[in-house]
């Protein structure tokens, strides 16, 4: 798939400093992997996204983690015991409502192939994050697409470097502010007491609708008004929103990292729906250690001072705030399945850089080759 330009390409000023991949792989460690399924003949656009937090092989080690859901219309598994622990072991899956059991074995499979070792010497088991936004607009969602050796094949994509957004993976049927959606990514860095931290997002961007978007402060959905076109007047969608760092954090840092998401989100326009699953996670790949089980009675953690936060906070609302509009500003006009004959639109961002200009936002419309 031929990416268009991403938001900081078309001019868009967005605040803070990004990582060299403007990506959540600017995270040490972190990679990304998609599997994305389209064919109009069966009415299948959909997918699946594979994040890895560590390059784990033979045992998994703890990535600490901290969860919260704005609204819960939705499903994230995994996350009672990331409460009560703190941590989580493997992979994190986002796919489509429906696809959540498949990527849930998927996963598993991975998973005993993967830590080999962990799972064949030791009483292990499995207990991956899978989450899902709903694409039953664009995909035939109840034909269930989504297939367990998707997943696995998502996790074995899985790589550093640039990260591809819009109708990629999981993202592949998804809709925001009624506009073609889907994945995008971020990063920031920040200094704190004279170290340098990461800390990056990954979206799935599948909420709100046209009137509430909101481009860093412009109006853009009141000025690029929708022509109805999946017969609901209500939103109907959801975000998963992933945050990864490299910051030192304690579980009740990162529980407050995973609120932050809620401000991202926010800054786009979303007052956050009630039919809205808005369900967010975040991790952090310091103070790597072994299972507990080889830990030792005692763990050595580090964290920084909750005082020192508020750096951590800006730059996850701004990795998030971009990552949604860079998944936007991916979109291709695509047909949609309910209602049969409806068009999602991909934004038209030349239309989207003259709006913000009229707002004293600068911007450069996209050259057209």
């Amino acid at each position: 798939m031929t990416q268009k330009p991403r938001a900081r390409a078309l001019g868009l000023p967005f605040r803070g400093t990004p990582g060299p991949f403007n990506a959540i792989t600017d995270v040490p460690g972190v990679r990304v992997g998609f599997t994305t399924l389209t064919d109009p003949a069966r009415k299948m656009r959909t997918g699946v996204t594979g994040i890895l937090p560590r390059p784990d092989t033979g045992r998994p080690n703890p990535v600490w983690a901290g969860f919260h859901a704005l609204n819960g219309n939705g499903e994230m598994t995994g996350v009672h015991w990331i409460n009560d622990a703190g941590y989580f072991l493997g992979p994190v899956l986002i796919t489509n409502t429906h696809g959540i059991g498949a990527c849930h074995q998927g996963a598993i499979e991975w998973m005993i192939r993967t830590y080999d070792t962990y799972f064949r010497e030791e009483h292990a088991w499995a207990m991956p994050v899978v989450a899902e936004t709903y694409d039953g607009v664009l995909n035939d969602i109840n034909t269930a697409h989504v297939c367990p050796e998707h997943a696995v094949a998502a996790l074995e994509a899985a790589a550093s470097g640039p990260v591809a957004e819009g109708s990629v993976g999981g993202g592949n049927g998804m809709i925001a502010y009624e506009f073609k959606a889907g994945t995008g990514t971020a990063s920031r860095r920040v200094e704190i007491g004279g170290e340098s931290y990461t800390v990056a997002a990954l979206v799935q961007a599948n909420f709100g609708i046209r009137e509430w978007f909101n481009v860093l402060g412009v109006p853009v959905g009141l000025e690029m008004p929708v022509k109805p076109f999946r017969g609901a007047k209500e939103e109907v969608g959801s975000v998963i929103v992933v945050l990864a760092t490299d910051a030192p954090l304690s579980d009740t840092l990162l529980r407050g990292l995973a609120k932050r998401a809620g401000m991202g989100i926010a800054r786009t326009g979303t007052p956050s729906g009630n039919s809205s699953g808005d369900i967010f996670l975040a991790f952090s790949v310091a103070d790597e250690i072994p299972t507990p089980s080889k830990a030792g009675h005692v763990i050595t953690r580090h964290s920084l001072n909750w005082d020192e936060m508020n750096p951590i906070y800006e730059a996850a609302a701004q990795a998030v705030e971009e990552s949604v509009i860079n998944s936007i500003v991916q979109g291709e006009d695509v047909p949609c399945i309910k209602p049969v004959g409806g068009i999602c639109p991909g934004i038209d961002t030349a239309r989207l850089c003259e709006v913000m200009a009229t707002y004293g936002r600068p911007g450069r419309p996209p050259v057209v080759r």
